[in-house]
């Protein structure tokens, strides 16, 4: 498990701190990727062992918190630790640090949130729990491949992206766009997979993003990106250049997505609410910031259908206790009247296992489609007017799927932060 998530453990025969010398805190990176079925395939004990080295600090082995000091931080290199740790690191002037497993060298300020091992810990509740049962883990093989949908190419990987946040498709040239925490936050791929641009450093300088959270492309080829390290919306045309910067008092600016009309829908996770953007972004000027609804509940990922104009957010409601982290699904007309909606507990009524979804998107029919990641799997929920109905399209080869992006040929790229990966699917 620690592997999957690449948070400073190595394994070498299943076990973690193999690198040279053998030193218990100091692993070595982890490998770019490894194959699902390797965790099943272990030995309990060995689970047991991967578990712990995933929750817990490798410098302290304290388990990793939510908050404080055993909040775990993300060097630039990948490798993670906790805030203690980190400051321990640096000393009280704030000096440069090396990182205990690979010695590159960072400042603390070049440190980031681990965000894959903060969701984690909001699945597991407040108690801890187990790793295995919160992600719905059994004993047996994964199953057989999905009849509709086949894996037909994977970019990025360990070295290559670095954390990855969001996932986003141009409808006119096909190119994907992904936002990691590596030193370049944003990569821009061709169809075919090769890397076409990277930009976005970060720093404030006006073409700078010191974290982002998500990313979209409007119709008129602009990707905009949320920046929750300085609270803003940011857009750049596809050479990286910055055109516009929106601080409209947002608290936290989380999910977004583009309209058919080059508008922007936006999540603030603090705030509770829901906006929509309208900007000149190649005059660089904004024309509208409207918020559309609050009260609602830590928002976070959101959908625009294309063809209706509906729109789908993902609550991330507060744990009650051991392992009852949960979401729900709301939707709403374009009219933004509200149509359905469905927590984790009134889906898992219906459905065969707990649902806790990271990520969503309408497909081209206008059915919504989610990620899981306890099941580690993508699933049709259906038109608005059915919902929710159970159609798993890929229930095999993820790891921690977190984005979603229909492209212009109607494949399906799938953001796996779990591998650092995004992998492109198409029917079969």
């Amino acid at each position: 498990a620690a592997a999957i998530f690449g948070c400073g453990a190595s394994y070498r025969g299943g076990r973690p701190g193999g690198g040279a010398g053998g030193g218990r805190g100091l692993a070595t990176a982890p490998p770019p990727l490894m194959a699902a079925g390797m965790a099943a395939a272990a030995k309990e004990g060995e689970e047991d062992e991967a578990e712990l080295s995933l929750l817990e600090c490798r410098v302290c082995f304290e388990p990793y918190g939510p908050g404080g000091q055993r909040r775990p931080r993300n060097l630039p290199c990948g490798h993670v630790l906790c805030r203690g740790c980190l400051g321990a690191l640096g000393g009280p002037e704030g000096r440069r640090l090396e990182c205990p497993f690979c010695r590159r060298a960072c400042g603390p300020a070049e440190s980031s949130d681990c965000l894959p091992l903060l969701q984690l810990l909001e699945v597991l509740g407040p108690a801890g729990g187990s790793l295995p049962s919160a992600l719905g883990r059994g004993g047996g093989a994964a199953g057989p491949a999905p009849a509709g949908l086949g894996l037909r190419l994977s970019l990025g990987g360990w070295g290559s992206l670095v954390n990855p946040t969001g996932v986003a498709a141009c409808r006119r040239s096909g190119r994907l766009v992904v936002a990691h925490d590596g030193k370049k936050r944003i990569h821009v791929f061709e169809p075919s997979g090769s890397c076409l641009q990277r930009f976005g450093e970060r720093g404030d300088a006006g073409n700078d993003i010191k974290y982002p959270l998500d990313v979209t492309v409007t119709s008129d080829g602009h990707v905009v990106v949320t920046d929750g390290g300085d609270h803003s919306v940011k857009a750049f045309d596809f050479e990286g250049r910055g055109v516009l910067a929106i601080q409209e008092g947002f608290c936290l600016p989380w999910g977004l997505d583009a309209t058919p009309e080059s508008e922007v829908i936006l999540t603030d996770s603090e705030a509770g609410a829901l906006y929509r953007l309208a900007a000149d972004f190649r005059k660089g000027k904004l024309k509208k910031c409207q918020m559309i609804r609050s009260q609602l509940v830590s928002p976070r990922g959101v959908a625009v259908s294309q063809t209706s104009g509906a729109i789908v957010v993902i609550e991330h409601l507060k744990a009650q206790g051991l392992n009852n982290g949960s979401t729900r699904v709301k939707i709403f007309s374009a009219e933004m009247d509200l149509v359905s909606q469905m927590d984790t507990f009134g889906l898992n009524l219906i459905f065969p296992s707990k649902i806790y979804t990271t990520a969503v998107a309408f497909d081209k029919e206008g059915r919504v489609i989610v990620t899981d990641v306890c099941s580690q799997a993508v699933i049709c929920l259906g038109k608005p007017e059915e919902f929710p109905i159970f159609n798993p399209l890929i229930s095999h080869g993820l790891s921690y799927p977190v984005g979603l992006a229909y492209m212009a040929n109607n494949s399906l790229a799938v953001l796996d932060s779990g591998d650092h990966s995004v992998k492109i699917y198409s029917s079969t």
